[in-house]
């Protein structure tokens, strides 16, 4: 029997609408649980599914515990200021303006992190050896999000692999597992953590960019080569 992975449903297929659905849910359970805590309560997962309208049965399968279900609620409250910070920094393409805005998502990250820490590291705990439920994103997509905000001017100038690799890099300097490494193993405090974190993203962009240059460039003497070897 074959044992090649399947393909991921095309738009607009069932299995694309079923993963939509799941993520519905999902918002709709953690949004529930969010206005729950911000009334002052400590609700149930029981308690959240009825109040969203949503099984209970379907809500253990998203959070298994009160715990987890409660860690990400508080943390999803924090989705509106990050996304408002990064909003609010040089939308322009100079090298500069990027720099800001990269400055602008460390260092608003890194204090949320340092602000929920306790929070972050229970959701690693928590989290670290479970497989997403199907249909879900993993643990860390908010950090994708707000990467992808504050770089996505970017896309149209970079092919998908660099694209993607940006991305991927900048995923590793940011949250709560760059912050562990700093505390736990270098013993850093908070406005160090971030300078460091700065350095690091502004590194991997300035990288980024010199070999997007270089490439353009060798493609461009590439092309005058080959009309000017033309008979």
């Amino acid at each position: 029997m074959s044992t090649r992975a399947k393909a991921a449903p095309p738009r607009g297929s069932p299995g694309s609408g079923r993963t939509q659905q799941k993520q519905r849910t999902r918002r709709d359970l953690l949004a529930t649980a969010g206005r729950l805590i911000s009334e002052g309560f400590r609700p149930t997962v029981a308690e959240v599914a009825d109040a969203a309208d949503v099984s209970r049965r379907t809500a253990y399968r998203y959070f298994p515990t009160q715990e987890k279900l409660l860690v990400e609620a508080s943390l999803e409250r924090v989705r509106p200021a990050m996304e408002a910070a990064i909003a609010a920094a040089p939308a322009g393409l100079a090298e500069e303006d990027l720099d800001k805005r990269l400055d602008t998502l460390v260092e608003s990250m890194q204090t949320m992190a340092v602000e929920h820490e306790h929070l972050l590291r229970t959701m690693v705990q928590l989290t670290v050896l479970e497989k997403p439920q199907p249909g879900t994103r993993p643990r860390g997509s908010r950090r994708v999000d707000w990467i992808e905000l504050a770089v996505g001017s970017l896309k149209p100038r970079l092919d998908r692999a660099t694209y993607s690799r940006l991305v991927t890099a900048l995923s590793l300097i940011v949250g709560i597992e760059a912050l562990i490494v700093m505390r736990d193993l270098r013993g850093l405090g908070t406005a160090q953590a971030i300078q460091v974190s700065q350095w690091m993203a502004r590194a991997v962009l300035r990288e980024t960019l010199r070999e997007t240059i270089a490439a353009a460039s060798r493609g461009r003497n590439s092309s005058r080569a080959e009309r000017r070897a033309k008979p």
